[in-house]
């Protein structure tokens, strides 16, 4: 071998020698700490960074596209996080906003500007248009897609819902479902008082199966005339209606033939405790919108009523543990800052508007009206057929405003003598687009039993 590649090799294998020793010594040195990224607990989250209870904003009835709203579901989720509301539920009728659904693009000038809007709003990488036998059509998209869009901890919440839309002959018998996992078929029961009460429980079963918070509302009584204080009464299982709807249709206040909402609220608690020793319904307000692109008192449009339910965080849960409590307010513009008791003493502190004033008025049902209170002959909690006159005015007034106040402060303190106690605000200021010509804000707190 020449002594050229002699040299060459015996270079070669003196640094393959080098190389290894180098790596084995790498191998056996101490390894360098490696840096890992600080979780920073020190820092909450923007959903819990303050858990002291508040009053969060929302609505519990609306609807869209999937049943009989003139809305897509985000645009209207975006309307109310954009006006400040914290929570909604979109409760169609007999449907759970899920799986594959096209409807077409171009189905009347109403639709059409939907769709124009929703592109705007949304862009055309969100929004999914197809053609379809020579028909334009336009994807809905279903709530798990959409919810995650407009879900803000702290800020928005979008919550399952369903209105289970009933009847009993020719009595709508509507009822909501906040929170629910799955559809609930509507139910017919053999008369109004039964079909009130088997969809409530149908609720109630799910939430049960679930192991999931859920509750059940019964919807604008006085729709059709077709709930009485009676179904209020004796449904058992019911602690909440609505005492106020946005929708033109649902006869909020009564007519000459029949109580208001308000006074069939009053009639079902006084009689719930004094005979069944039930506890006392809630009253919600709520918008029932349908119409979001045409406005005015003809129209069912988003921003009438809503509710203010006081809780920590702003989670389904909470909400629902909230109203459950009682511890909200219905409104249609009226604040509170504070309600609370001290003692025998009922108290309230309204948010001020510029140049606006409130009247308060305390609405007690006193014990000693008990006399007064039958409602029908020897009526029984399990009754399913009512007598049909009992639905009238002609009833005994069963509460009473026994004091009215003036400002933002006002207080009643208790005598004693009070089955429950509740109270209604109203302001000087008109709503901006109300229920019925000439409405003013007004607020109503919930019942209580001392």
């Amino acid at each position: 071998m020449c002594h050229t590649i002699r040299t060459v090799l015996v270079a070669g294998f003196s640094l393959l020698i080098l190389g290894t020793t180098v790596a084995i010594h790498q191998a056996m040195a101490p390894t360098a700490p490696v840096a890992i990224p600080s979780r920073k607990p020190d820092r909450p989250l923007p959903g819990v960074a303050d858990a002291k209870p508040r009053y969060w904003k929302g609505n519990l009835h609306t609807h869209s596209l999937w049943s009989d709203g003139d809305d897509f579901p985000e645009m209207i989720g975006d309307w109310y996080k954009q006006n400040g509301y914290h929570f909604l539920a979109l409760t169609e009728h007999n449907v759970i906003a899920e799986g594959d659904r096209w409807i077409s693009a171009t189905q009347n000038p109403i639709r059409e500007k939907a769709v124009a809007d929703y592109r705007n709003r949304f862009g055309d990488a969100w929004v999914e248009r197809r053609t379809n036998g020579g028909k334009a059509e336009v994807r809905l998209k279903p709530q798990s897609e959409y919810r995650s869009l407009l879900n803000e901890a702290g800020r928005f919440l979008i919550i399952p819902g369903e209105e289970i839309t009933s009847r009993y002959a020719k009595s709508p018998v509507h009822i909501n479902s906040i929170n629910l996992q799955k559809l609930i078929p509507p139910l017919v029961g053999d008369s109004v008082l039964e079909t009130v009460r088997v969809n409530l429980a149908a609720v109630a079963d799910q939430r049960k199966q679930a192991g999931t918070p859920m509750i059940a509302f019964l919807n604008h009584p006085n729709f059709g005339w077709g709930v009485r204080a009676e179904e209020l009464i004796r449904a058992d299982m019911l602690r909440f209606f609505e005492v106020y709807n946005g929708h033109p249709g649902v006869q909020n206040y009564g007519d000459a033939e029949h109580p208001s909402c308000e006074e069939i609220w009053d009639q079902a608690n006084f009689t719930r405790i004094t005979e069944y020793g039930l506890p006392l319904v809630y009253g919600l307000a709520t918008d029932d919108a349908h119409q979001y692109h045409q406005w005015g008192g003809t129209e069912s449009n988003p921003g009438r009523g809503w509710v203010m339910v006081r809780a920590p965080h702003l989670t389904a849960e909470h909400v629902i543990a909230g109203l459950e409590a009682g511890d909200f307010y219905s409104t249609t513009g009226v604040l509170f800052d504070e309600i609370r008791r001290d003692g025998m003493t009922y108290r309230l502190k309204i948010q001020p508007q510029p140049g606006v004033h409130y009247k308060t008025e305390f609405i007690v049902a006193r014990k000693t009206a008990r006399d007064k209170a039958a409602i029908s002959p020897k009526a029984t909690a399990n009754a399913a057929v009512l007598p049909p006159e009992t639905g009238s005015k002609n009833r005994p007034v069963l509460s009473q405003v026994v004091a009215t106040v003036d400002g933002l402060t006002p207080s009643y303190t208790l005598t004693g003598d009070e089955l429950f106690v509740r109270a209604r605000v109203t302001s000087s200021k008109r709503h901006i687009n109300p229920f019925k010509a000439g409405d003013y804000e007004m607020a109503w707190t919930q019942p209580f039993h001392p």
